[in-house]
Order: C-alpha cells, then structure tokens, then sequence
C-alpha cells in the first residue's frame, strides 16, 4: 500500500511539474528557430496523406540530422473538395464533428477516417522520430453557426461566442470568436484538447496578426494551449505584425509572421532586408520573427500561386535567401516537394556552419545599409567568434564598384564588429579559410549575391 501511495504521489507531482512548465514557459518548447517543411508552396488547400508521409519520409532520411524536424499540414485539411490556384468556396464539404470542430477530409487523409483525426498520421511522423503541426484559421467556422452546434465544455452554442467583426478578407470560413462571451474560452480549450491528443506539436494560426491584430483571440490561444497538457508551438500569420504589438506577441507565440507570404521573386526578397532590421532585436529565445517559408525547390504542384516548377529565384538569390534567414535567425519552413530536391537544393539545407548560425548565434543585427550594399552580423556565443553576411540587393543594371552589372567591393571595418585584432576568416558556405586580416576585411559580391563568414581571434593567438 505504501509503494502504491508513493508512486502515486510521485506521478502526480510529475505531471503538476509538467503542467506547469508547460503554462509557465512555453519559450522552452523551442529554444532555437523551428525547422520544417510545410505543404502550402507546393500542394496549396489540396495536399494528401502520401504526399505528407512521402515528405516525412525524405526529412527522416536527409534532413533530420541537420536539425529539420517538423512536418506541417496547411490550410484546409478538412475540406474534401478543394482546389489549386485559390479555394473551393462555391460548394467546399466540411468535415466537422458534433462540437464545431473540424476534422481531417478522410478523402484525402485515409487514415482519418472513422473519426480518428490526424492520430494516425502523427503517429507516423513520431516514429519517424519528427513533429507534426497543423494550419489553422482564426475564430469558429460560419458551417458550425450553420449547424447550430454545441461548445463543448458549456451550456452555449457556436451562434452564442460569435461576431461578423474583422473577418478574414480572403477566405470565409471563420468568424470572429468574440473574448468575454460565456463559452469563448470553452471553444478554443476544446480545440487544442482535441489537438493534443492527436499528437499536435505545431500550430500555425491565420488571420490573426494582419491586418488587424487579434489580441484577445490570441490570448484565449495562448491559454488553451497552455491548458492542453501538450507543448504545442504557435506560429501566427499572416504578415506584417504590427510593431505596435511587439511585446505582446513575443509574450505569446514562439514565432510571428513579418511578411505576407514570400513566393519566389527577387522583388519580395529584396523587401525582406528592411522587414528583419525592424524586428531584429525581437529575435530571442523561444520567440522569433518569421520571414515566412523557402520557397525552394519544386513548388507549385497545386499551389494558390503559379504554376508547377522548381524555384523562380536564381541559384544565387538562392543562396542570399538561406543566409539571409539564417542571419537574421527566422525559422526555416521549407516550400517545396523534398522528394524532388536537386543536389543544389539539398545543399541549401544541409550546410551545418550556416544553420550553426540560424540555431545558435546571438546579438544578430545588421551592421550597415549603404543604398543596397548591406552586411549583418552576430556572434557565436560558445567560441566567441563572429558572423559576418555580407549583400548586394542592387539589380544588375546599377553601377557597382566595377562598372554596370560588375560585383561590388564591399568593405568592412573589422573594429564596427569589436576585432581590435587580427582574425582568421572562413567562407561559411565552403569552409574554406580566406585568409588572415586586420582592420578591415573587404570581399566582392555579385547583384542579388551574398557572402557569409566567421571571424575567428583565438586561432591567430593559438
């Protein structure tokens, strides 16, 4: 009886201490930026359950040493009948249960069926030893206001926590799930329950950054998870979060949007560089700004946007976009069919020293801005050594320091990065050592080219 009372005792204060670590601190859930693959540039409302596991698999073989881990199915899972190239919102088939709640289309998600949800599927993804995440939408859907349906874990119904409010002005799934009202909370506990016992670790939550920030939404969100008994990440969308809110939404995502989405253009990338100097020092532990996914490799296949093919971006706009998100530490959410990666793509994410970068480095900000020609850096908080990317956002067509369409000759004073005295440095990307410098470092960067560097001090003294 006294073995049984203490390991009683002992479980329960286990799952107290869990409880509670889970509410108190969800930054913990993930210390370094998420790194994952994501359904929408590829497959847009209309992935499938191979198409998940085929993309699961690939990550498990290729990628999950490198620290890639997360496997996330996109917006409208639970539609049976959706389409490319935009959303089926003339006749879409729901599948929802009895309490308002949406559930995975067993047309495109087999396993689903019989009202095992997306069980089965995490189930899978965990044996490969990755996470599982989801997409969702903000609010309660109009079809359970339709269907007059309960909130479970209250005396009201979906009509009774509902508002036509700041609806989402490009999909009319959802209406606003109004904070106060008597079942409101209920709704979204109910939600992330349900989640949790699929086997969730991942949540990205539309509409609620932009254009209108969703506070209460997002703490009722917040709470719900907390609630849960499962450390589930919050990733909000879309972008650009207000400024304004900045401090609250560190206080409650571990990862925001502060773009809306980047698709495979120089013209959006390029916008990215003045986006991450506003939110740099935002960037911490457990809580990052999000430069939305990579969209690399074979994309399109049935997205919203364009047709299938492999990345519009060049192969070294290419390389500028993964240092560039490295450096400034956004999460990396991959975009494209893993299956169909190119040996080219598959350096992109597999390049330890850069994601050294991405996971590990501190003080991230960017040095200068001289009219296109711009350089970040960080340091590595273990060695003491330093980061430096260097830029070149001009087009072509502009005079560099060579002459139209040349590279420019981009120089660094090594004193601006706190080196007083002489460094070895090293190309991140090839590892191949440059040389040995003091006072200044200069290096020539092609238009839309890039250039990635650690400053090592102590191998000079050594």
């Amino acid at each position: 009886m006294l073995k049984r009372s203490v390991f009683g005792c002992a479980m329960f204060l286990m799952l107290f201490l869990t409880e509670r670590a889970a509410g108190q601190n969800f930054h913990a859930w993930t210390p370094t930026p998420p790194m994952g693959w994501n359904s929408w540039d590829c497959f847009g409302p209309t992935v499938v359950e191979a198409e998940v596991k085929a993309n699961a698999d690939y990550m498990a073989a290729h990628l999950k040493s490198f620290g890639w881990e997360y496997i996330v199915v996109d917006i409208r899972w639970y539609v049976d009948n959706d389409k490319s190239h935009g959303y089926n919102e003339k006749d879409p088939s729901f599948v929802m249960d009895a309490y308002g709640r949406f559930l995975p289309s067993p047309v495109r998600f087999p396993s689903a069926a019989n009202g095992a949800g997306f069980k089965p599927l995490a189930d899978y993804i965990h044996g490969k030893g990755l996470k599982f995440g989801i997409h969702l939408m903000r609010g309660i859907p109009r079809e359970a206001v339709r269907r007059n349906t309960p909130v479970l874990g209250s005396q009201v119904r979906a009509a009774d926590i509902c508002s036509s409010d700041h609806l989402c002005a490009w999909l009319k799934d959802m209406l606003t799930v109004v904070e106060g009202r008597d079942g409101a909370q209920a709704y979204y506990n109910s939600l992330f329950k349900l989640y949790a016992s699929w086997g969730v670790d991942f949540v990205k939550i539309d509409d609620l950054s932009a254009p209108y920030y969703h506070q209460g939404e997002l703490e009722m969100i917040r709470k719900a998870i907390d609630q849960s008994g499962r450390p589930i990440v919050l990733s909000t969308s879309p972008g650009e979060t207000p400024l304004a809110n900045r401090e609250h939404i560190a206080a409650h995502a571990n990862m925001w949007r502060i773009v809306n989405d980047l698709w495979d253009n120089w013209k959006q990338l390029k916008e990215e560089f003045e986006v991450c100097q506003r939110w740099s020092s935002l960037c911490g532990d457990g809580h990052f700004p999000d430069c939305d996914m990579l969209p690399l490799g074979h994309i399109g296949l049935r997205a919203e946007r364009g047709n299938d093919r492999m990345s519009g971006l060049t192969q070294t706009e290419q390389v500028t976009l993964m240092t560039l998100f490295s450096i400034v530490r956004s999460p990396l959410m991959f975009g494209g069919h893993l299956p169909d990666n190119d040996a080219f793509t598959l350096s992109l994410l597999t390049n330890q020293s850069l994601l050294q970068i991405n996971q590990h480095s501190r003080n991230n900000r960017q040095l200068f801005d001289h009219e296109g020609w711009i350089a970040w850096t960080a340091d590595d908080a273990q060695s003491g050594d330093k980061y430096l990317a260097l830029f070149n956002t001009r087009d072509a067509q502009q005079t560099g320091g060579g002459g139209v369409g040349d590279s420019c000759e981009m120089r660094v004073d090594l004193k601006d990065l706190g080196i007083t005295t002489p460094c070895l440095i090293t190309d991140v990307w090839t590892g191949k050592a440059v040389g040995s410098f003091d006072a200044c470092f200069t290096r020539s960067v092609p238009p839309h080219g890039s250039a990635c560097f650690r400053l090592t001090t102590q191998a000079i003294k050594q």
